[in-house]
C-alpha cells in the first residue's frame, strides 16, 4: 500500500494506518479488554468484505445504531473501506425518529445490537431501501415480525459477515461524502449534514494538534471519552483521531457513569477527558476526592454553555486539572475553537482550531468589530458540503462561502471567541440538540391538544430541561402527567418533555407563529 496519512486521503485508510503505526500495541481499551491496531484493522477489513458480499455498494448509506463499543469503530472503518457512507444515529432515538433517518437517507443497511433490534426492525419495516439489519453481539439473530403486516427486513449476523477473508480498499476520493449525520436545520426539522472524507480528516487533525499541546510528561497519552460515538465529536475525535494521528490509547465507555469514569482515570492514568457540562455537574456530585485523579491534567467541555459556578467548583475541587471550554457544531465536523495547552481564558470557548477562520457578522452582512456581538460564521476545510436533499437550506447556511451558525458571539482583541446566545430555538439537554418542532409535532398528534409550544428551561444538572406549553382542544381533557407519558412513549429519553404546562392559549407572533420568546419569558422572567 502506498504510504500516506488519513488526513491527506480517504478514510478507508484509517484502519491500515493504525495497523502499521500501532501494530500489536494497545489502541483501544474497552471494559478491561485491550484492542490492538492489528486486531481492529483485521476485523474492519473482514467486515468490509462481508458487507460488499451482502450487496453494499460505494456511496450507499449505512446506519449505525449502537451504544459505544469496539464494533462501532469497526463498522465505521469497514463502511469507509467499502467506499460507502456512515450514518450514525443515537441509540436513544425513538422508532419514528429512526424511521425518518432511514427513509430520508435511503439507507441500505442498519447495524445494531440485540437490545435495539426490536426498535430497529420496527423502524425499518416497509422502508424499501433497507436490504438488511445486521446484528452484532449475538450468534443467531432472530428476525422480528412487522407490526403492520409489511415484510420485516432480513436479519444478518455481524459475526458471520466478518468471518471471511480480508478485502482490499475501494478507491474513494477525499472529496466524496464520508458521513451523513442528522441534526436540526434552520427550520428545526431533522436533516442530514454531509461531511466529506477531507472535512472529517481536517477536523481530526485540528483535534490532534490541540491534544498534542497538552504535556504528556514522557508517558503514552491516554484519553477517555464517554460521549456517544454517534455524536459528531465522538465520530471525529474518538474514531478518526485515534486511528489517524494520535499516538495514544483511547479508553472507551459504553455510556457515562461518574463513578465508573473516576475509576478508569485512577486505574489507567487517564490524562484527558471530554465531557459535556451536565456530565461535569454529575461528576462533581460524586466523591471525586476519594479517587486518584492526579494524572488528569485537562478536561474538555463542549456542546453547551459551561455554567460559571460549575467551573469554579471544578477549580476548587480538582485544582490540578484544567477545565477548558470549546465550541463546535455538526456542520463544521465538531471542532471550531479550543484552548491549547493548559491555559484557559475564563468565559471564552478558546481560539480557532487549526484551519478555522472565524468572522462575527452584523445583521447587514458586514464584519463586526472586536468585542462586538454578531452571528458566528465559520470558514475552513472541515465544513459540510451542505444539507442532504435540502438545497435552499444549504444555500442559506453557506451564503458567501461562510457557515452561518445561528449563534451569537464576539471575538476579543486576541482572537478568543465568546458565545453569547443562540439565535435558534434549539434546546441543549445533556449535550444533545433538541428541536422544539420535533416535540411539538408529537404532542399535536394527541387528540386533546389544540396547540403547543416547546422551550428550554435552564437546569443546573442537564443544562436545559424540555418544557411544553399545551392549549387543550375545546371540550377536551388531559392532565400534564398523561401528556408526559404520551410523549415519552413516542420520543427518545433525551427529548421528551419532563414538564408540561396547560395554558389557556399559546401566544403567537405577528405572523401567527408560536411565540417561543414569550414562552421562555414566562419561565425565566
Amino acid at each position: 500500500m502506498k504510504a500516506t496519512t488519513a488526513t491527506e486521503g480517504a478514510l478507508g485508510l484509517l484502519a491500515e494506518l493504525a495497523r502499521e503505526r500501532v501494530g500489536d500495541g494497545s489502541l483501544l481499551l474497552f471494559e478491561d479488554q485491550h484492542w490492538t491496531g492489528t486486531q481492529l484493522a483485521a476485523r474492519a477489513s473482514r467486515l468490509s468484505a462481508g458487507l460488499r458480499d451482502a450487496g453494499l455498494r460505494p456511496g450507499e448509506r449505512v446506519v449505525v445504531c449502537m451504544a459505544n463499543c469496539p464494533e462501532v469503530g469497526i463498522s465505521y472503518n469497514a463502511i469507509w473501506r467499502a467506499g460507502a457512507v456512515v450514518t450514525p444515529v443515537l441509540f436513544l432515538l425513538g422508532e419514528p425518529e429512526l424511521r425518518h433517518v432511514l427513509v430520508d437517507s435511503g439507507a441500505r443497511f442498519v447495524i445494531t445490537t440485540p437490545d435495539f433490534l426490536p426498535k430497529v426492525l420496527g423502524a425499518a419495516t416497509g422502508v424499501p431501501t433497507v436490504a438488511a439489519v445486521i446484528v452484532a453481539g449475538v450468534s443467531d439473530p432472530a428476525t422480528g415480525a412487522a407490526g403492520d403486516g409489511a415484510a420485516a427486513p432480513t436479519v444478518l449476523d455481524f459475526t458471520e459477515l466478518e468471518a471471511g477473508d480480508e478485502a482490499g480498499l475501494v478507491d474513494t476520493s477525499p472529496t466524496e461524502m464520508a458521513a451523513l449525520l442528522y441534526t436540526g436545520g434552520t427550520t428545526g426539522r431533522s436533516k442530514g449534514v454531509m461531511l466529506t472524507h477531507q472535512a472529517l480528516s481536517a477536523a481530526a487533525r485540528a483535534a490532534h494538534l490541540t491534544q498534542q499541546s497538552v504535556p504528556a510528561e514522557g508517558r503514552r497519552r491516554v484519553g477517555l471519552s464517554p460521549l456517544p460515538l454517534s455524536h459528531v465529536y465522538g465520530l471525529t475525535v474518538s474514531v478518526i483521531g485515534v486511528h489517524a494521528t494520535q499516538p495514544a490509547t483511547s479508553v472507551l465507555m459504553r455510556w457515562f457513569d461518574p463513578v465508573g469514569l473516576l475509576t478508569l482515570v485512577e486505574r489507567h492514568g487517564v490524562q484527558t477527558v471530554t465531557l459535556v457540562p451536565s456530565m461535569i455537574r454529575m461528576l462533581l456530585e460524586a466523591p471525586v476526592e476519594e479517587y486518584d485523579t492526579s494524572s488528569l491534567n485537562k478536561v474538555y467541555s463542549g456542546s453547551a454553555p459551561l455554567p460559571r459556578e460549575t467551573a469554579l467548583e471544578w477549580a476548587r475541587r480538582l485544582p490540578h486539572s484544567v477545565l477548558a471550554e470549546g465550541y463546535g457544531c455538526t456542520e463544521a465536523a465538531a471542532i471550531v475553537t479550543a484552548h491549547p495547552g493548559l491555559t484557559t481564558r475564563p468565559g471564552s470557548v478558546g481560539l480557532p482550531s487549526a484551519g478555522v477562520e472565524l468572522r462575527i457578522e452584523r445583521p447587514d452582512g458586514s464584519a463586526a468589530a472586536a468585542a462586538e456581538d454578531g452571528e458566528i460564521c465559520i470558514r475552513g476545510p472541515m465544513l459540510m458540503t451542505g444539507y442532504w436533499n435540502a438545497p435552499e437550506d444549504t444555500a442559506w447556511a453557506l451564503r458567501g462561502g461562510w457557515l452561518h451558525t445561528g449563534d451569537i458571539g464576539r471575538l476579543d482583541k486576541d482572537g478568543y471567541l465568546y458565545v453569547v446566545d443562540r439565535i435558534k430555538n434549539v434546546i441543549i439537554r445533556n449535550g444533545f440538540n433538541i428541536y422544539p418542532r420535533d416535540v411539538e409535532d408529537v404532542l399535536l398528534a394527541h387528540p386533546a391538544v389544540a396547540a403547543c409550544g416547546v422551550v428550554g428551561r435552564p437546569d443546573p444538572k442537564v443544562g436545559e430541561e424540555v418544557v411544553a406549553f399545551v392549549q387543550l382542544a375545546p371540550g377536551a381533557a388531559a392532565t400534564p402527567e398523561e401528556l408526559v407519558a404520551y410523549a415519552r412513549e413516542r420520543l427518545s429519553a433525551v427529548k421528551y418533555p419532563r414538564e408540561i404546562r396547560i395554558i389557556d392559549a399559546i401566544p403567537l407572533t405577528s405572523v401567527l407563529k408560536t411565540d417561543h420568546k414569550a414562552l421562555r419569558r414566562s419561565i425565566t422572567g
